[in-house]
Order: C-alpha cells, then sequence, then structure tokens
C-alpha cells in the first residue's frame, strides 16, 4: 500500500542542509530534495508531527495525522496508480487497524487491516456486488465467515485461502441445501444434500460428485411376473449403483408406476389379437427402453388403500417399464371381473433409503374402447 523505498512516505527524510530547511515549529510547507514529495502542515521540533497533506508527483496524497516525522494515525490515502482510496488508521504509513477501502473497480472492505492487508474481521462487497462477512488472512477470506454470491445463494462456514474448505451450509436460490464437508470449493467428504424436488442424497462426496449415486432402477423379483385381474401383487423397487449395491443413501425420489400391453404389429390376414380396438380409439403407441412399443393399460388399488399422489417432481426413472404378466399364455386373464377399485390418476412412492414398494396393485378392467378376446380362434402365432 505504502511505498518502502526511497519515494514511500513511511520514513520520510529529514533535512539537515540547504536548499530550504524545514520548519521547526507550526504551520508550514516543504518540499523534499528529490521533489517527489510536497508536505504541508504542522510540524514539531524539526519533524512533520500534527495534521498535514504529504503530495506524491504521481498524484498520490496522504491527509490526517502524523506523529515524529511518520504517518501514523487516523487519515486518508488515496494511490494515483491504482485509484483505490482509504479511510482509517495508520501506523508507519500502512494501514493498520480499522479502516475503509474503496477500490477504484468496484466494491468496497471495511474492517481490521495489518500492514496494508485485510486481516481479522471484515466485510468486503466485490466488484460483481458479492458480500462477503467474516475472517480475512494476508487479504484472503479465511477462517469463518459468511458470502452471499450474485446468483443467490448463500454460504455459512469454513473458508482457506479464498476457498471454501471444512465444515459449511450451502443454501441455494432454488431452495436446495448441502451441509457437510467441502474441499477447494467443491463438496468433498461426508455431507448432506437436500434437492429442491425432495431428493436427498446422505453420505461421501468426492469432487462435488456423490460416491454412492444411485444410476439406475430395478425392479426386484422374478423377470417375469405372472398376474391376474382381480388378485393384487406388490411391486418392490430398488435405486442401484452402477456396481449393483444399493443405494441407500438417497432418498426422497418420488416414483410413479404404470402398465402397458405390448403393442404387436401382425400381418392383416392374422387372426390373432389379445385386444380388439375400435377404430374411434386408436392410441399412439409408447416407446420403451427394450425396443418395443406399449400400449398403456390401467392399474388400480383395492378400495379405501389408495396411493395418494405427492406433490413432488417426477423422477427420472418415472418411465422405467415394468414387468409384464405372460399375456400370451393367459388372454382370458384381462377380462374384466366383478367388484369395484379405486383407481388414482398416479400411482407414486416416495424412496427412502433407496428403497420404494407398491403394495396390492390390481390390473383394471380394459379402458373403453378394447374388447377383450376370451380365447383363440385360431392356432395361428404372432
Amino acid at each position: 500500500m505504502a511505498a518502502s523505498n526511497e519515494s514511500g512516505p513511511a520514513s520520510l527524510p529529514q533535512q539537515r542542509d540547504p536548499p530550504g530547511r524545514p520548519p521547526r515549529n507550526g504551520y508550514g510547507v516543504y518540499v523534499y530534495p528529490n521533489s517527489f514529495f510536497r508536505y504541508e502542515g504542522e510540524w514539531k521540533e524539526g519533524k512533520i508531527h500534527g495534521h498535514g497533506k504529504l503530495l506524491f508527483n504521481d498524484g498520490s496524497y496522504y491527509e490526517g495525522e502524523f506523529a515524529d516525522g511518520e504517518i501514523t494515525g487516523l487519515g486518508c490515502r488515496y494511490w494515483a496508480w491504482s485509484g483505490n482510496t482509504y479511510s482509517g488508521h495508520f501506523i508507519l504509513g500502512e494501514p493498520q487497524g480499522h479502516g475503509v477501502m474503496k477500490y477504484k473497480t468496484g466494491g468496497h472492505y471495511e474492517g481490521e487491516l495489518s500492514h496494508g492487508l485485510r486481516a481479522g474481521r471484515g466485510f468486503l462487497v466485490d466488484g460483481e456486488g458479492q458480500e462477503y462477512e467474516g475472517s480475512f488472512h494476508d487479504n484472503r477470506r479465511h477462517g469463518r465467515g459468511q458470502m452471499l454470491f450474485k446468483n443467490g445463494d448463500k454460504y455459512d462456514g469454513d473458508w482457506v485461502q479464498d476457498r471454501r474448505q471444512g465444515h459449511g451450509v450451502l443454501h441455494c436460490a432454488d431452495g436446495s441445501t448441502y451441509e457437510g464437508q467441502w474441499h477447494s470449493d467443491a463438496f468433498s467428504g461426508l455431507g448432506s444434500l437436500a434437492h429442491f424436488s425432495g431428493v436427498t442424497y446422505c453420505g461421501l462426496w468426492i469432487n462435488g460428485h456423490p460416491v454412492e449415486q444411485a444410476t439406475r432402477i430395478v425392479i426386484l423379483g422374478p423377470e417375469v411376473l405372472e398376474v391376474a385381474q382381480g388378485a393384487p401383487f406388490t411391486l418392490r423397487v430398488q435405486l442401484q449403483q452402477a456396481h449393483g449395491d444399493l443405494a441407500k443413501s438417497e432418498s426422497g425420489r418420488v416414483l410413479r408406476i404404470s402398465a402397458g400391453i405390448r403393442y404387436v404389429q401382425l400381418p392383416t390376414c392374422s387372426e390373432v389379437s389379445f385386444f380388439k380396438v375400435d377404430e374411434d380409439h386408436q392410441e399412439t403407441p409408447m416407446q420403451t427402453p427394450f425396443g418395443f412399443q406399449c400400449l398403456s393399460y390401467p392399474l388400480s388399488t383395492p378400495p379405501l388403500r389408495g396411493l395418494e399422489p405427492k406433490a413432488a417432481q417426477e423422477s427420472a426413472g418415472d418411465d422405467s417399464p415394468l414387468p409384464e404378466g405372460d399375456q400370451g399364455d393367459t388372454p382370458s386373464g384381462l377380462a374384466a371381473r366383478g367388484g369395484q377399485c379405486h383407481c388414482p390418476e398416479d400411482l407414486r412412492q416416495r424412496v427412502e433409503q433407496g428403497c420404494a414398494e407398491f403394495p396390492d396393485l390390481l390390473l383394471g378392467p380394459p379402458p373403453p374402447g378394447r374388447q377383450p378376446f376370451l380365447f383363440l380362434h385360431s392356432p395361428h402365432e404372432a
């Protein structure tokens, strides 16, 4: 901040010989032999002492208190080369103690300084309007502090040399929250993320990525599940990691279950079909990840056992296909039977520690315009 060489104001040369002897006491003006400094103000016993103004030939200046020939006390300093200004305490020509630094590039700092650098407690607003309040060391955020970022995120926690490191809490503008360990500005170590959608992850992080992240949704049980209309069945679902282990660190993901009938395009001359679809109720088949298409088919739950939809974002696994019954062997099982069922709009369950269960599911009656064949009229094969 203040120069430390022969052109610096920290230790002003005392004049012994002409030209121009410095004033002894009282008020006076003195131009130093090197012509870099010009002082006007109070003197005491041949030294600048009291209130005065020291001007530099590059346009910089200091105005304030002096003691025994040194810049010491309260004052204001302007640096022409940077355009920054400082108002506050000085010791031996350097900002020391409490003060306010205003930056030409924007922003300001108010707090403690040591040897011209931010050190101790302080409040910093940078050129982008971001705010930090907390501890500083060697001009950097270091220790405990709170930061408000320009995107609305708020961080409260530990800092090491201008980076979030240690333990901290991040409140994101979208409502998500992370609490845990940090390293070099990234989630690293044990931590918990509560996403605004309701999904939570509590576990180990490395470089901002969850170690036990779910990569697939798996329906437990046999590969082919035979179901009959009127007979309830239960599906159990797991979120698994890439290597097959249960992703028990994740909770809150909302899964929706749906069912469909495999759509098979048969020759026009074929008489084989599981449903006869009225021309007025034609439906565009849905593509599945398994390479075939499906027509939607309703699911239901027994009376008084309906699954209430939850107000949450649908997960990326909402469209995961479910195991189908062996419809080719039991076409008569698709016929509507007696009894009333509750048919909710959505069948959803929230994942807890990587698991979800859909209990007591029932195949609903055929949709309007679809008439099931109770038997095959000929032995044609599909």
